[in-house]
């Protein structure tokens, strides 16, 4: 289980890069591995920073970090 994302040579070290893929790639081996609930929450956590919140990375027309979009993933979780 890995995200399809590639290298992204372009953006290495710089903390934009979006964690989503690789987060969402572990909620899915959980769940493929027998655990549907803790798989459900995290795609759960997921969602809450994505509706209720305005933390995004770069890509997503935002300006938090790497580590700022996945440190309000773990707090929602």
């Amino acid at each position: 289980f890995e995200p399809v994302h590639g290298s992204a040579p372009d953006i290495a070290g710089r903390g934009i890069a979006n964690p989503l893929g690789t987060i969402w790639s572990a909620a899915m081996m959980l769940d493929h591995l027998g655990h549907p609930d803790a798989a459900s929450d995290i795609t759960a956590a997921m969602a809450t920073v994505l509706a209720g919140s305005t933390i995004r990375t770069p890509d997503l027309g935002g300006t938090a970090t790497t580590k700022e979009f996945t440190e309000h993933l773990v707090a929602a979780l």
